[in-house]
């Protein structure tokens, strides 16, 4: 399974995962059709499935573009998107499974940025190889999505199920936000010497342009903050020792930051 990043919208990625072996290929969060079909000509491969995180217009705008050009696709979402997500076919919810490219994709239910909102874990077919987590706007590499219909406490549920995947899960989130959510972090964790290095790695990589996505879990747990919520230092930057309570306050923070 190989996955391909496709930068879209202003600051976007679309996923397209590869079969090489059979020239078919799935998306993730298609926000535009153009830039998906442009890949699939390069690469000579059919579309056979999109996988829909939620039903926000930067994730689901390529949808019915992509289903005018091929009518075979497959759409799949949340089953609490039904009738939000433009082509659904496929209404996933916690525990359900995808196959693509010889791989079984796990589906976790992860509300909090909308009510709906699922994400797509492959766990690795061997120690080798890293896992794959496709989780739209739930976690981000530094951060993690506003809550525009959830609280924090089905948020801390969500990041929690994330939290316990293995450390060398890759994350393929779908903002290129890193930068601007570091720089957040470090003002309240700011004694993480993990967190200030990978602060000036990822400086240096965009001022060349370069993405910063994937990230990888492990790093995430010692960085992101909104993964942090029953760590003392973080507590202690806004007060309080309940770990719902932490993750709303640094959300708040973070909102007008």
């Amino acid at each position: 399974m190989q996955v391909t990043r496709i930068p879209a919208l202003s600051d976007n990625y679309i996923f397209l995962i590869i079969d090489s072996e059979q020239k078919i290929a799935a998306v993730v969060d298609p926000a535009q059709a153009q830039p998906v079909l442009q890949q699939l000509e390069e690469i000579g491969a059919e579309l056979v499935a999109i996988f829909n995180t939620h039903h926000h217009s930067d994730h689901v705008g390529g949808n019915r573009e992509l289903i005018a050009r091929f009518p075979n696709v497959r759409v799949y979402g949340g089953a609490e998107d039904k009738g939000r997500i433009p082509g659904q076919q496929v209404f996933l919810q916690e525990g359900s499974r995808v196959e693509f490219a010889g791989r079984t994709g796990e589906v976790l239910f992860v509300p909090g940025h909308t009510r709906a909102h699922i994400a797509y874990y492959f766990p690795s077919p061997n120690a080798e190889q890293p896992s794959d987590l496709f989780c739209g706007d739930t976690l981000f590499a530094g951060g993690c999505g506003r809550l525009f219909e959830g609280t924090p406490a089905q948020m801390v549920t969500s990041l929690s199920k994330i939290r316990r995947l293995p450390d060398n899960t890759r994350v393929w989130c779908a903002h290129e936000y890193t930068l601007n959510n570091l720089k957040f972090a470090l003002t309240v964790d700011s004694k993480n010497p993990d967190l200030q290095s990978r602060l000036e790695e990822v400086k240096e990589a965009r001022s060349r342009s370069q993405a910063t996505v994937p990230s990888i879990l492990g790093v995430e747990k010692r960085t992101n903050p909104f993964l942090r919520w029953d760590y003392p230092e973080l507590q202690a930057a806004v007060n309080s020792q309940d770990p719902v309570q932490t993750f709303g306050r640094l959300r708040g923070m973070k909102e007008r930051f």
